[in-house]
């Protein structure tokens, strides 16, 4: 029996990461300040997800909130958080690198790629802002990279849908097409059809509320429960996906 659905996990947190390998994931994109798209995580927590988890854990590249075109010393800071990435045990990365103009810097690309290399290289969504998207999978088809994260140019991967099954048939084995985009339990099935996803990416479907362990009240009337990755949620993604199977 052999998987055909990849189930990606995305988390914000090492809490959320554990919570999610626990719940069968088979993939983690770790990240930080989801709130803001993700941001690059701490070392700490890149090395105890690492260490810790035996499924491949990615890690988001990104130096900070807003647009992809970093500056030089961006892409510097980019460099070192790929080496300490490497040097941690990663199993590859997450990154996305466009011009002003909104087409992918293939040189900058190009580079912190081999820089990544024998890890796995995901452009991320930053894909979805690129003006020509046909033209923009082929740019990163000639660059080598691994996989692209999308949801065909739209707010959602159903919105989207349409341009996910150009794209995924298009890609065909030269490239892995990973679906993102408000992908839910309930939407899933659907989603996979119609597209013929063999990589999907869930975030937010996955959290829910996590009740800290604290036992006292703080005096300034902070909240210490947050929302992360709950095992039991991932389970239930999981399940949903074994419907997929082939032999």
């Amino acid at each position: 029996m052999g998987r055909s659905i990849t189930v990606e996990i995305c988390v914000g947190d090492l809490r959320s990461a554990l919570e999610a390998g626990e719940g069968g994931a088979d993939r983690l994109e770790l990240c930080d300040r989801l709130e803001v798209g993700g941001t690059t995580p701490s070392a700490g927590t890149i090395a105890e997800a690492c260490w810790r988890l035996a499924i491949p854990v990615h890690v988001l590249i990104r130096p900070r909130a807003g647009d992809f075109a970093p500056s030089e010393p961006e892409l510097a800071a980019m460099r070192h958080d790929v080496e300490t990435a490497k040097r941690l045990g990663a199993s590859g990365v997450v990154f996305g690198i466009l011009k002003n103009d909104g087409t992918i810097d293939r040189d900058a690309t190009a580079r912190l790629a081999d820089l990544a290399r024998p890890m796995s290289v995901t452009f991320h969504k930053a894909f979805d802002q690129t003006p020509d998207l046909d033209a923009a999978l082929e740019t990163l088809v000639e660059l080598g990279v691994d996989r692209v994260l999308t949801s065909g140019g739209h707010s959602s991967a159903e919105a989207g849908a349409d341009a996910l099954a150009r794209l995924i048939a298009t890609a065909g084995d030269r490239i892995g097409v990973l679906v993102a985009g408000r992908l839910t339990v309930e939407n899933l099935g659907a989603i996979v059809a119609r597209t013929g996803a063999r990589e999907v990416h869930l975030g937010s479907d996955a959290v829910g509320l996590i009740k800290s362990p604290a036992v006292f009240a703080p005096h300034d009337g902070s909240d210490l429960d947050w929302q992360g990755v709950r095992a039991e949620k991932v389970r239930r993604i999981m399940e949903a996906s074994y419907q997929y199977d082939v032999i």
